[in-house]
């Protein structure tokens, strides 16, 4: 069992293993509350602002150490290559770091700008948002972090998930939660109608993998940050689009003025066929509507309270979304 830690004494500690490795001064470090269970801090140094984070020893578990490493190293080169990433840095060679109080860590530059609220961008920060992300997954996917591998989601059959619609019929009556029955029917309707051999026609490749509201900085109208690099893999890099489209385009209803204006920015990086954001955005149901639609999503914080909003919008809009969006 892991011995707790006080937040001021992790900080310490890291605040001296920063100095230690990297040589400078930490003249002030201010608590960014994002995220879940990693602690993060604004330094202010004296040699510039910097961004630490501490990796939580439970869900440091659930990473890999070497995607991480990969993670870090991708991020690194996006950033060398031009794109609003923050810079990592590294000491000894090494970008993950361990304290001498034995918290794994890392440091990076620190980026300006402001997360928008979900679903409240504007057309320009959109279309550079697009641009941004078609450029991400054109460098991702150049060959330099290996060929075709098998993607981290693969989409259980529609009997499969159809059995877990079910399950969850019967474990949100038998709990006794009336209310949440209808999301769920309205997810198993949703499921019964899929067409599965529409996923097998969106590419597989090295993607970014979360990239929602909360990882993107704005300063002004456009794109000043892509943050969290921790989930980078290869999986389905058009699931980002969708998920990024869904976080900053949709508000009670998807706004298709600023889908339009994501996607414009995409395709001035990317080739895509007509239609793809319908398919990706019915990917990204199939996949993530599992995970926010349940017996216990009346317990939801915001953020899962809103994720599980997008899903049964997603669901209820699944047959009209091709006439919604099938021009892009």
């Amino acid at each position: 069992m892991d011995t707790v830690i006080s937040e001021e004494a992790i900080l310490q500690d890291l605040v001296n293993s920063f100095q230690q490795c990297f040589g400078m001064k930490v003249l002030d470090a201010v608590p960014i509350r994002r995220g879940w269970l990693n602690l993060k801090w604004k330094l202010t140094t004296d040699a510039g602002a910097y961004l630490l984070k501490q990796y939580n020893r439970t869900r440091y578990r659930l990473y890999k150490p070497e995607e991480l490493h990969l993670a870090f190293s991708a991020q690194t080169r996006l950033h060398r290559d031009g794109l609003p990433v923050p810079r990592p840095l590294t000491c000894q060679h090494r970008v993950l770091l361990e304290s001498d109080g034995g918290e794994r860590f890392m440091a990076m530059e620190y980026c300006q700008g402001l997360t928008i609220q979900p679903g409240r961008a504007n057309l320009r920060q959109m279309y550079d948002l697009g641009r941004s992300t078609g450029r991400m997954h054109r460098l991702l996917n150049d060959g330099t972090l290996g060929g075709k591998g098998s993607p981290q989601f693969v989409p259980p059959s529609r009997e499969d998930r159809l059995e877990h619609w079910k399950s969850m019929l019967r474990q949100a009556e038998e709990c006794g939660k009336a209310p949440l029955l209808d999301d769920i029917e309205l997810q198993l309707k949703a499921t019964e109608e899929i067409n599965e051999e529409l996923f097998e026609i969106i590419e597989t490749g090295w993607a970014h993998r979360d990239l929602w509201s909360d990882n993107l900085l704005f300063h002004e109208d456009r794109l000043s940050a892509i943050l969290d690099f921790d989930r980078l893999n290869y999986d389905y890099p058009l699931l980002d689009a969708a998920r990024a489209v869904m976080s900053c385009a949709f508000d009670d209803r998807l706004d298709v003025s600023l889908v339009s204006a994501f996607s414009e920015g995409y395709r001035e990086e990317q080739t895509v066929d007509q239609g793809y954001l319908a398919n990706s955005l019915q990917l990204l149901w199939y996949m993530e509507s599992a995970w926010w639609i349940h017996a216990d999503m009346d317990k939801h914080s915001a953020p899962p309270a809103r994720f599980a909003k997008e899903m049964n919008w997603l669901a209820n809009n699944y047959r009209s979304l091709r006439d919604l969006l099938g021009h892009l």
